[in-house]
């Protein structure tokens, strides 16, 4: 038998926009008993983005009680409320987004939308301003003793600094806010699964069927990060930037789904140009041109026929990373890439020479993370970790 559950929800910003918060409670309507708490830290939004947000985890967290619950979803704000009974239009393309994520989750399953007056969703505002002060997300659960939140951290959370370099023998004086850049491959193409080199200037292959599968996992682990699991003390993504290549725009759609975001298409993220090689295996293009190919290896200046040389492509890289640390400072961004951009920013973040573009392994829809203080402070939290495809 189908459980009957209300949603109360609650978002907040301090500047609109500005730093931003949300919580939601999701109750038993028969007992009354509180089942989850969600205090959800966004970082820099609006107040109806937030409020958005706190609906959308409410939801997550009714449906993982009971997928086949009678949800009632009770807010305070009369946007949310007409907009999501079909009362007012949705203007604004964010609110369209975390509307439709909100739809998606809901679909099949009957919600009534009440609206309250402010003091009687309390509980949820209490969450949101909990998130904003404390700068993180928590998920509390029916039976959650007292402190529950304070216990001991994981393993990878124990030397773990959460605004400043964790290393004690790293420079101080940092003044630049923290950065964390979520790198994300894309999944796999036909050109993938048959090891061609595919860059930016020949075929622009959307993703093969693996490769649709590859980025809708990538994207529910994104959406827990900052709540549970192993990145469950970094903060919630709360941007999304991508590559404008067909299959980087295929991944990056499907994150952004799952996180109630837009994606922002930056074009320096482009692979790099393999000229007249791209296409053909790396065997193909040895045979094609032995003397290029073997000068090609290792160098900064030589490019393959008609691409791009490793000098100019670095620089283009450097260019994207600090657009993103200037638009986007003091935010969680997910970065939605190649094999080649991802290694261009590790090899900056730790200040290697060039051996940095072939050293670390990128899988597809792997996850490396960055957490970078503008150009001062650079610390690498993971690299190529693909653990969230094993199934």
């Amino acid at each position: 038998m189908s459980r009957s559950l209300i949603i109360e929800a609650d978002g907040g910003s301090r500047g609109n926009p500005g730093e931003s918060g949300s919580g939601a409670v999701v109750i038993d309507r028969h007992t009354g008993e509180i089942l989850v708490e969600v205090a959800e830290y966004i970082g820099l939004a609006t107040n109806n983005v937030a409020e958005y947000r706190a609906l959308l985890a409410g939801v997550r967290e009714a449906l993982a009680i009971d997928p086949q619950c009678h949800l009632e979803v009770r807010m305070d704000s009369k946007l949310v409320i007409e907009q999501m009974s079909g009362g007012w239009k949705i203007k604004h393309p964010d609110m369209q987004a975390l509307a439709i994520r909100v739809h998606q989750e809901l679909s099949g399953h009957p919600v009534s939308w009440t609206w309250i007056p402010r003091e009687q969703n309390s509980r949820a505002d209490a969450l949101a301003n909990r998130a904003m002060d404390n700068k993180r997300t928590e998920v509390l659960h029916a039976k959650t003793e007292p402190g529950a939140a304070d216990t001991p951290p994981v393993a990878s959370e124990v030397e773990f600094n959460s605004e400043k370099p964790s290393s004690v023998r790293a420079p101080g004086g940092v003044t630049k806010p923290l950065t964390t850049l979520i790198l994300v491959r894309h999944g796999r193409t036909v050109l993938t699964e048959s090891k061609r080199i595919s860059g930016s200037g020949g075929e622009d292959p959307h993703l093969s069927l693996a490769g649709q599968g590859d980025a809708a996992a990538v994207a529910k682990e994104l959406a827990r990060l900052g709540r549970s699991g192993v990145w469950g003390h970094l903060k919630p993504v709360t941007a999304v930037v991508a590559s404008p290549m067909a299959r980087t725009t295929d991944t990056a759609k499907r994150i952004a789904s799952e996180l109630g975001l837009t994606v922002d298409f930056l074009r320096d993220l482009r692979e790099i140009d393999f000229g007249s090689w791209d296409g053909l295996t790396n065997e193909e293009a040895l045979e094609l041109d032995p003397a290029r190919f073997a000068a090609w290896q290792g160098s900064w200046e030589v490019a393959p026929p008609g691409g791009e040389n490793l000098r100019e492509f670095d620089d283009r890289i450097r260019a994207a990373r600090n657009a993103i640390l200037e638009k986007y400072a003091g935010q969680t961004v997910a970065v939605v890439a190649h094999v080649m951009p991802i290694r261009g920013m590790i090899r900056a973040a730790f200040e290697a020479d060039i051996a940095g573009y072939w050293r670390p392994q990128i899988s597809p829809c792997s996850i490396t993370i960055l957490r970078l203080w503008g150009v001062e402070a650079a610390e690498i939290t993971t690299v190529n970790a693909t653990h969230h495809l094993a199934n």
